[in-house]
């Protein structure tokens, strides 16, 4: 499966304008946004898990990121509300699921092989936050005021996910839980929108994609 597998093009998914398609797991839907594999996958993806349903036990043998958007997700490290970012490093294992219902988003098998960094911290009440950074990538969140016009400099690839807000670039708008991808060697604008927006942005790691 392939879905916008061309990383030297501009990606752009709208969550209200995409499907849910049901994953193998009773319960759990995605929405894919970008995906090169079948059931393990280069993937980023939106997961929704039904009350009660649950993955079965797994390993991340290229790492799993993910920020819970809705609900609580949970697994043996404990609950995870939403705000909560959590990096599973490449090797780490768990059992994903939600006793109330959740939904995430999600990168599968994009981190560097030899990452062993374990991150865990809410993005909740706060502003500009860094929540990761080494010499592959760069993985933050920012706040946009209303009106702000901001610089998209994406040398290594960028990726821009709308938590709350919304925001217009390249004469598209981008409202809560859509998400954009420019790639490598690339520039763009955005403008927020009149309630501003924050938003969840990687950088640097699509560089070898092309």
């Amino acid at each position: 499966m392939r879905i916008n597998a061309d990383f030297t093009k501009r990606a752009a998914v709208h969550f209200d304008q995409t499907e849910w398609v049901q994953s193998p797991a009773a319960g759990v839907e995605r929405k894919m946004l970008d995906r090169i594999g079948e059931e393990v996958a280069r993937a980023t993806t939106i997961v929704r898990f039904a009350p009660g349903s649950a993955f079965a036990a797994h390993t991340h043998d290229g790492g799993e990121e993910y920020l819970v958007l809705d609900g609580v997700f949970q697994d043996e490290t404990g609950d995870f509300p939403v705000g909560s970012y959590v990096r599973n490093p490449p090797t780490s294992s768990h059992t994903p699921s939600a006793a109330d219902g959740a939904t995430i988003l999600v990168k599968l098998h994009q981190f560097d092989p030899s990452d062993r960094t374990e991150v865990k911290r809410s993005i909740n009440g706060q502003g500009d936050l860094r929540l990761f950074k080494d010499e592959h990538e760069d993985v933050r969140i920012a706040q946009w005021a209303a009106g702000e016009a901001i610089d998209l400099n994406a040398e290594g690839g960028l990726e821009v996910f709308v938590i709350t807000g919304s925001f217009d670039e390249g004469g598209e708008s981008f409202a809560a839980w859509d998400w954009l991808r420019l790639p490598p060697g690339s520039r763009s604008q955005a403008v927020a929108g009149p309630d501003g927006a924050r938003v969840w942005m990687k950088s640097g790691h699509l560089t070898g994609m092309i």
